[in-house]
């Protein structure tokens, strides 16, 4: 089974945890996409860097390539905000093994937001690879559920 392309991006909050990741996720056979930023600025705007790599992960899988994202943070809310901008991401916010595997296996999210200051680099490492080797249930009521998020995307219209 091949790997997601892994898309990446971060605040100053969390760059120590994305330079970890972009080593730990290569080192196992991701090909991970650095959204940015390049260098510490500890008043950075994070949403340009998140939206670009949420950008990125439609663009991959619009192309029919297996990607999915990963925005981080102090404590995640705010890249997570930014990221669901983007038509058809569902960026999940983890807080434990439990909340990253259910945002894919459930809700099939394609990107995971996590807080660089709220877990160690251990701790968030676990939850990034539980997202990124859990797959989607494919249960009737999930897809469902996805469907009425994404007519609603699209179109404004409320599913019953």
């Amino acid at each position: 089974m091949s790997k997601p392309r892994v898309h990446i991006a971060t605040d100053h909050a969390g760059m120590e945890l994305s330079a970890h990741l972009v080593s730990h996720l290569g080192a196992q056979g991701y090909e991970v996409v650095d959204h940015g930023p390049k260098v510490y600025d500890p008043i950075d705007d994070y949403p340009s860097f998140c939206i670009r790599a949420a950008l990125a992960v439609i663009a991959d899988q619009e192309a029919g390539v297996d990607a999915l994202g990963i925005v981080l943070g102090g404590s995640g809310n705010g890249e997570q905000i930014a990221a669901n901008k983007v038509k058809g991401i569902r960026a999940a916010l983890a807080w434990n093994l439990d909340t990253a595997r259910l945002a894919r296996e459930h809700n099939d999210a394609n990107v995971i937001a996590v807080g660089g200051r709220q877990h160690s680099v251990e701790e968030a490492t676990s939850l990034i690879e539980a997202f990124l080797t859990e797959p989607f249930s494919h249960d009737e009521r999930h897809v469902r559920r996805i469907g009425k998020i994404a007519a609603y995307e699209t179109t404004g219209e409320i599913l019953d």
